[in-house]
Parts: structure tokens; C-alpha cells; sequence
């Protein structure tokens, strides 16, 4: 009768805890051991303006700071990076290495199989990067498929290589580069003709050799932040926060203002990843 009187509170707890024991084996698990860690662990790659890492080795970017926000507002005050191959970085979280991945993995239904993603933080289309005054006048994906004479760079794995090839380019018009860095200096450097990635992610094209073409043709994309499918009550927690970020101005405030990108009416509208892909959980 004394520790049922005295400890009330508890003993709900543990009731709602056995009676939801994904949730009280991972998500509390989860949260429990970034506090205790005083971190959340995370992969990162070289995308400026998205995510990178400083030459103090620093992680910074819009990817980062939306995410430090959203976990500082769960009572997780530190993110420790560490630099990641692309594809590594899902088969890194899946094998508990990472806790989230905030690195600028897009949402697709072939991801949303493996991975649960938050609302989408970022919305663009493809562009090609391409010398300045556009030579070529190349247009899009359509026109590298059109000519066969032209090479195309493009991320390894990426889905600009895999829309590239749908539209109709050959594999052996592409260029596969490790980096967004290594796909411009293909350009400069009269390698390729053209770079393709997401329309902002070379800052400031102009003062690198380069030049942006958006292909309106492709489809809009955009990034979110990937967990294990095990912690989806912890993403939907962390979507609060987004939220959060989202009504209260600050997410804005890095999108257009700190970032510069010019589309926030867009991104607004975007609260979950089933608005752009519906086979998204």
C-alpha cells in the first residue's frame, strides 16, 4: 500500500511501458542514450551549403543547424559528426553506428523502405553545372541524352545518375565523381560539359567556373533527415520540433534569410514526407 501510494506515477510509467514495448525498448533507449552520451552521432559528407565540415571540424550547414535546433528542443545540446561516404551512411545507421542521418539523403520510396524520414527541410529541382555562357546550350537531362558526344557528371549512387540514365542517357556518357567538389572541377577542367546535382547545391557557382541551369523538366525533390524504422516515434518527436521551427519563424530564418534559398513558399507547404513521395510512412 506505501510505494502504491508513494510512487503512483511510476507505476503508470511502467504500465505504458509494457504495453508499448517498441517504444519503451527503442525510442526511450534512443533519447535516453543521446543524454547520457551528451550527443547524438551522425554522418556527415562535404554538401555546402547543406551539410560539411569546417576546417576546425565543425559540422556546419542548413541540414545541421535545423537539426541542432530540433534536438537541442529534445534536450540533446551536442551533434558529433563524422565524415561518411554517401552509401555508407544509411548502412551505418541501420548497424547503430549513427543515430540520424542529416547529411542530405532525398527522399524516395526505395529509401523509405529502409529508413523512416522527418518532414522534408529542403525543396529543388535538378540543375546541370555548366561553363559560363553555356556552350553547349544544354538545356536539361534531355539535351546530354540527345547528344551523344556530351559527358555528364554526377554523384556516385546518386539520383541524378539514376534519373540521368532514365531520361536516356548512356552510362557511357556519365562521369561518376566521389563529391559535389570533384563533379564542378570535371566541368572547369573540360572533362564533362556538364555537372548535374540539386539546384542548390554549388553556393555561389559563378565563383567556382561554373554556371547553374535548373532542368524544369525534373521532378521536385527534397531532403529530410533519415532514422532507423525501429525509432519512428522518436522521428515523429523530432517532426514536432521541426514544426516547431517551422511556425515560430527560425526554420524560415535559415532557409531564406541565413541560406538565402529562394523557395520558402514551397517548403512550407511540405510537412511530411508522404506530401512529396506517398508511400512514405
Amino acid at each position: 500500500m506505501f510505494a502504491a501510494r508513494k510512487f503512483p506515477l511510476l507505476v503508470l510509467l511502467l504500465a505504458l511501458a509494457y504495453s508499448h514495448p517498441a517504444f519503451a525498448e527503442t525510442e526511450v533507449s534512443l533519447l535516453a542514450s543521446m543524454r547520457k552520451a551528451g550527443e547524438a552521432k551522425a554522418p556527415i559528407n562535404s554538401a555546402p551549403p547543406f551539410a560539411f565540415v569546417s576546417p576546425n571540424g565543425e559540422s556546419q550547414g542548413y541540414l545541421v543547424e535545423v537539426t541542432k535546433l530540433a534536438l537541442k528542443g529534445m534536450g540533446v545540446t551536442k551533434l558529433s559528426a563524422v565524415l561518411t561516404a554517401w552509401d555508407a551512411m544509411i548502412p551505418g545507421l541501420q548497424a547503430h553506428r549513427f543515430d540520424l542521418v542529416p547529411s542530405g539523403l532525398l527522399i524516395t520510396p526505395a529509401r523509405c523502405k529502409v529508413v523512416s524520414f522527418s518532414a522534408p527541410i529542403t525543396a529543388q529541382r535538378d540543375a546541370l553545372y555548366v561553363l559560363p555562357g553555356n556552350p553547349e546550350r544544354i538545356t536539361g537531362y534531355a539535351a546530354v541524352a540527345q547528344s551523344s558526344d556530351l559527358k555528364l557528371a554526377v554523384l556516385t549512387g546518386s539520383l541524378q545518375e539514376a534519373y540521368a540514365v532514365e531520361q536516356g542517357v548512356k552510362s557511357e556518357q556519365l562521369v561518376r565523381v566521389p563529391d559535389i567538389q570533384a563533379g564542378v572541377a570535371t566541368v572547369v577542367v573540360g572533362r564533362t560539359n556538364a555537372f548535374a546535382v540539386g539546384q542548390f547545391s554549388v553556393p555561389d557557382p559563378q565563383q567556382k567556373g561554373v554556371e547553374m541551369v535548373v532542368d524544369n523538366a525534373s521532378p521536385l525533390k527534397s531532403i529530410a533527415i533519415a532514422f532507423r524504422k525501429e525509432d519512428a516515434r522518436f522521428r515523429d518527436a523530432f517532426n514536432n520540433q521541426i514544426e516547431i521551427l517551422r511556425t515560430g519563424g527560425a526554420m524560415k530564418e535559415l532557409y531564406a534569410v541565413k541560406y538565402g534559398f529562394p523557395n520558402w513558399d514551397t517548403i512550407a507547404k511540405l510537412t511530411k514526407a508522404s506530401d512529396l513521395v506517398p508511400s512514405c510512412e
